[in-house]
């Protein structure tokens, strides 16, 4: 084990962990395994475990929201910037995203970072279906569903489909598009 990787490669790592062995997987022995590397390299770059789960949470936070939003803002219309909204969220690390909503459940401080990351999703899909239907309550539901069908996707003890939730998501957007959310009704 005389492998030098980086301190991303750790926090990749500790992802895939958690998408192939879930919360309970994710062990420093089994991270250094993976990696190939000793106890000795992961202290050079972090002082602890907790230190490691905790810039890990912000890695994942950073990678997989963060920048996704900055992304997206770049995009002027906002029916794209849904349709990129929806492929990215085709295409996470599912098994990781349940892992951290299961240890979210178990830990007060990774609930906060799940919950901002939540905030942060639903916001930019509201902004951007507000944009396009120019109803509140239309794009409150329309980005709540969004987020609550990948949301299910993740935590569902079913087979996994992915042509399944394209298909779902698909109609989400058809939704959009038919003028769905026109016969919400404004009672909140």
């Amino acid at each position: 084990m005389a492998n030098v990787v980086s301190r991303e490669s750790y926090f990749d790592t500790g992802l895939e962990i958690l998408s192939d062995l879930g919360y309970g997987g994710l062990k420093l022995a089994e991270v250094c395994h993976r990696l190939g590397v000793t106890t000795g390299s992961f202290y050079h770059y972090f002082p602890n475990w907790a230190a490691f789960t905790k810039d890990l949470l912000a890695h994942w936070t950073e990678v997989r929201t963060v920048r996704v939003i900055e992304q997206v803002h770049a995009e002027p219309d906002p029916r794209r910037r849904i349709d990129s909204l929806i492929m990215t969220g085709l295409h996470l690390p599912h098994g990781a995203e349940a892992a951290i909503r299961v240890w979210s459940s178990l830990d007060p401080h990774v609930h906060a970072v799940q919950s901002a990351v939540d905030q942060q999703r639903f916001d930019v899909l509201y902004e951007s279906a507000y944009e396009i239907l120019k109803h509140k309550r239309q794009a409150q539901l329309f980005a709540a569903w969004a987020v609550y069908l990948f949301v299910g996707y993740e935590q569902t003890t079913l087979t996994r489909d992915p042509d399944a939730l394209q298909w779902i998501a698909n109609q989400l957007i058809a939704a959009l598009d038919a003028g769905a959310f026109e016969s919400v009704p404004d009672n909140r």
